[in-house]
């Protein structure tokens, strides 16, 4: 993609870079920016979903909880990692560290990228709705700082139930929606090749939602998408984590709860 196409890049082209296969994935950027991380395994119900990481990280001496969904950099990862969809123990695994989060006044930072939950029928039947719903009313009543980012794909409540917080942030080019582009089209023409026509109307790009108020700051990425230099992104993004922590960190608890909650009450109010 020429430079000057990736400065005009419409939704599809958007798409096209947040799926890309060399994206930096969650895994990547708990890496680079954080310091003595360690993963934490399981949900105490079923078992541990490999499409979520989730631990306890140093940023800049500050213990924090980090939790990712996670796309795999390889075939052999993907299928290990469901592709980035994952099922509710996943879903339970990062509710389960959120609330230790709160019990310890650790802020707890999301890294997002997901096609959407998986819709296997094990996973509906393990209570996948009931889990992802669990977490949008549990994350609205948690008393530390959260802070969420569409590092890549944002599909549908599989990304919402990690994405209910106090400052949700995207990257450049990543995108965020009730559903992918194929399925809209199917949905609503019954017919998928429609799909880069179905992206254009959807309003997914971090640039649309930055205007309609859904998220709070579009992260530049460098020149070409994240994937071109990701260590650069991981600068970047290490340092409006920063940003945002200082400014949820002057919140008491109570101002910080109200705010969220209206945050998210005042959403699709149109001036």
């Amino acid at each position: 993609m020429s430079r000057d196409l990736i400065k005009t890049a419409n939704a599809w082209q958007k798409v096209e870079i947040a799926r890309h296969s060399n994206r930096p994935n969650a895994k990547y950027y708990i890496n680079e920016i954080f310091d003595e991380f360690i993963e934490l395994h399981g949900d105490r119900c079923f078992g541990d979903d490999k499409a979520v990481i989730g631990g306890i990280g140093l940023l800049k001496g500050v213990s924090i909880t980090v939790i990712g969904i996670c796309k795999g950099e390889n075939t052999k990862e993907n299928i290990k990692r469901n592709f980035g969809m994952p099922h509710p123990e996943g879903y339970r695994k990062a509710l389960r560290l959120m609330k230790q989060a709160e019990k310890f006044n650790r802020p707890i930072i999301c890294l997002i990228d997901t096609p959407g939950a998986f819709c296997g029928v094990g996973a509906e039947e393990r209570g996948q709705g009931q889990a992802i719903a669990q977490n949008l009313v549990d994350l609205m009543g948690l008393t530390v700082p959260i802070i969420s980012v569409i590092i890549g794909e944002g599909g549908s409540g599989g990304a919402l139930a990690l994405a209910v917080a106090d400052k949700i942030l995207m990257l450049e080019h990543s995108i965020y929606s009730i559903l992918s582009p194929e399925g809209f089209a199917t949905i609503l023409w019954k017919d998928v090749t429609r799909a880069k026509e179905a992206s254009q109307i959807m309003k997914i790009t971090a640039q649309d939602l930055r205007n309609f108020g859904i998220i709070d700051k579009v992260i530049k990425e460098p020149w070409g998408g994240a994937h071109k230099n990701p260590l650069r992104m991981a600068l970047a993004l290490k340092k409006n984590l920063l940003e945002s922590l200082i400014e949820l960190k002057e919140y008491d608890k109570d101002v910080l709860l109200n705010n969220r909650y209206n945050k998210f009450r005042d959403m699709g109010h149109l001036n």
